[in-house]
């Protein structure tokens, strides 16, 4: 490659962000380069929602959507009122690849793999004439002094320095480098390094959607199994703290699933200050009253039976073995001679089984970091930088609390849309057409 060139746009990144900018400003006219330190692209795109790729949360009212992500979601309302979760939808409908919607408006391809997201995603760069340059670190972004005054402390943004520390230039970057979850798929946080090097301030990356450690060791016996539809409550010092309803999966050392990804953040501040205790109500829809009269049902009717073997009639039979030897029962008890106490400790263990929480898993476990780019510099409107209009902060770059659910990836398609809308666009086409106008981007389009 000649490094002489200067490119229109230099996009850093060859995950969901990074791809759906590059093809966003090739389909506007602009002659782009994708950088990828990986030999392939979106190698953590492919592990996304345990390979299925949970493409987007459904839920089209921007302002609901964006409630989600708390006091971030102010910074957003100008980027998804240029592409939300209907236009990316859209954007993959109109590709060929249909979604399906699961619980809680989680939407996955129908294909059930994140192949189908990332097949898009390259025939898109691949139509727009997207060049793309593999296997090649980044190791800094190129800055020279500035013959204006808008640039940060009379400095601009000329290029990227490449590891072999070969310059290539182009009008505008985007970088896109992700944050620093899953390293072993080359997001380790290189581009926050970059932009503290030119001015930007960096939020240290923490965990954030992470499993949690649990010190009891009977949930290593479970680990594989998930539970749906109970309600998982946080104390501290004897008092609730919080609680959600949704689903829980047992890993080899703790718990981890959707539910419990977005209240980690939260469990790991309260671990700050002290123990954590969390309890799960596996019967919810169950009040004491109900379950004890189920439970005289059972033991009536499975008189004769073993404890061991008959609570598997009312939780799930992998959880029984742990029922048993938490509730005290002998398992070897005939149901017929279960005593009321026994029984009333049965209901208040099925209502609040007790696990007390370690720690929260490290940045290598954890689903995405919190940490990145503060906010306040960038302008949303185009994803450009405050302190350098030329370069373009997208997806996980960006400081911003993102629950589990899709909402990640829509972060990605919304700020990678723009920025690449805002990148590899010109002023003014040739006919005298406002940039970014339909019929201004129809005739710059590639074939």
């Amino acid at each position: 490659m000649e490094t002489n060139t200067v490119w229109d746009v230099i996009v850093v990144g060859g995950g969901p962000a990074g791809m759906i900018s590059a093809g966003r400003a090739a389909e506007n006219g602009a002659r782009v380069l994708l950088i990828e330190k990986n030999e392939t692209l979106g190698k953590k795109l492919l592990i996304t929602g345990g390979g299925r790729c949970n493409v987007t949360n459904s839920e089209f009212d921007v302002r609901k959507f964006l409630e989600k992500f708390k006091d971030d979601g102010k910074f957003l309302f100008s980027a998804f009122s240029q592409h939300g979760v209907k236009d990316s939808l859209d954007f993959f409908h109109d590709r060929g690849m249909e979604t399906k919607v699961e619980n809680e408006l989680r939407t996955f391809p129908v294909s059930d793999r994140s192949q189908s997201v990332l097949d898009v995603l390259v025939q898109y760069m691949r139509d727009g004439g997207v060049e793309i340059l593999s296997n090649s670190p980044v190791s800094g972004i190129a800055v020279e002094d500035a013959k204006n005054d808008n640039d940060a402390a009379g400095k601009k943004i000329v290029g990227i320095i490449l590891k072999n520390k070969k310059v290539l230039r182009a009008k505008n970057i985007i970088i896109a480098t992700g944050g620093a979850s899953a390293p072993e798929t080359g997001s380790t946080g290189d581009g926050f390094a970059w932009l503290k090097d030119i001015g930007h301030t960096i939020i240290t990356p923490t965990p954030s959607l992470v499993p949690v450690a649990i010190k009891d060791k009977w949930v290593e016996s479970l680990a594989g199994i998930s539970l749906t539809d109970i309600k998982i409550s946080v104390f501290q010092n004897g008092k609730k703290q919080f609680f959600k309803k949704g689903k829980i999966l047992f890993t080899h050392v703790g718990i981890s699933g959707p539910t419990i990804l977005n209240m980690s953040r939260d469990i790991g501040d309260l671990l700050k200050y002290g123990p954590v205790t969390i309890y799960l109500d596996i019967l919810p829809s169950e009040d004491n009253g109900t379950l004890n009269t189920k439970l005289q049902e059972l033991f009536k009717e499975h008189d004769k039976k073993k404890f061991r073997n008959a609570i598997a009639n009312i939780v799930p039979a992998k959880l029984a073995p742990v029922i048993v030897d938490l509730s005290l029962i002998d398992p070897e008890k005939e149901c017929n001679s279960i005593t009321r106490e026994e029984r009333i400790r049965l209901i208040n263990l099925l209502k609040n089984i007790p696990m007390e929480a370690d720690k929260l898993l490290g940045t290598d476990k954890a689903i995405i970091t919190n940490g990145g780019v503060v906010l306040d510099e960038v302008d949303f409107k185009t994803m450009s930088s405050r302190l350098f209009p030329n370069l373009y902060l997208i997806g996980d770059i960006l400081n911003i609390d993102r629950p589990s659910g899709g909402f990640s990836l829509q972060i990605c398609w919304t700020t990678g849309y723009v920025a690449g809308n805002s990148a590899g666009r010109p002023a003014e086409d040739s006919a005298g057409h406002r940039a970014g106008s339909p019929t201004a981007t129809k005739s710059l389009k590639k074939s």
